[in-house]
């Protein structure tokens, strides 16, 4: 999950979840690091490739031995933003409407974001952007089916209707435990987060092979990828 919530974030839900950010964080990172090895082994990684990163920051390529130029866009600049780091550089823009021109990168990359963007047909246009502006791509996100939801670090528990949800969030998540939400920002932060079933998924990335992350036996995350 992306530190922050992107394209269609919302900067007073971001400040209400800080705790949880640095718990998924670590909790996330055996899987991020795993999945980074996995973007190396499928690509050419090297000082010369031009990567994308929509929605992202500079955290995800620390699991990386290589050395590509990456390119991230997001609607602000990340706060943890390392300026020394000569291989990054940062652009404003919504993930949606990118302002780039077609096949503009060798990869176009994306962890946790698309399940942000509120609704089924942002999500669709945020799959064309990426796969208009990248020769290859790489975009993961959170299974619907997986008993966990992540952001929530809670079982089950979007397996229910919304207005079910709306009154657990509080009291019986993780995040409802830990930083006491009101409902307002319970309310915005079901609003803006779609997970997406693997047809769902398949379907925006129609000519991508969806690749299952497994834990436990389990369909974890998927991810799109199209080598060029």
């Amino acid at each position: 999950m992306a530190t922050v919530f992107v394209i269609m974030r919302n900067r007073n839900l971001t400040v209400a979840m800080p705790l949880i950010h640095k718990v998924f964080r670590f909790v996330s990172r055996p899987f991020r690091a795993k999945r980074m090895a996995l973007f190396e082994s499928v690509f050419p990684v090297n000082a010369g490739i031009q990567v994308l990163d929509v929605g992202g920051d500079q955290n995800n390529w620390r699991f990386l031995h290589s050395t590509p130029e990456i390119t991230v866009v997001n609607l602000a600049r990340p706060r943890d933003w390392d300026d020394a780091r000569p291989h990054f550089k940062f652009e404003p823009g919504n993930g949606m409407a990118l302002k780039f021109k077609d096949a503009s990168f060798d990869i176009v990359f994306s962890n946790s974001v698309i399940e942000h963007l509120g609704s089924l047909e942002n999500q669709k246009l945020f799959a064309r952007e990426v796969m208009r502006v990248g020769r290859s791509v790489f975009v993961q996100t959170p299974a619907r089916s997986f008993i966990m939801e992540p952001h929530l670090l809670t079982p089950f528990i979007h397996k229910f209707p919304i207005r079910v949800q709306q009154q657990l969030i509080r009291n019986f998540s993780v995040w409802g435990i830990l930083t006491r939400p009101t409902r307002e920002e319970i309310d915005l932060f079901l609003s803006t987060t779609h997970l997406l079933s693997r047809r769902e998924f398949a379907d925006m990335f129609n000519d991508c092979e969806i690749v299952e992350e497994r834990f436990l036996g389990m369909t974890k995350s998927l991810i799109a990828i199209r080598k060029q």
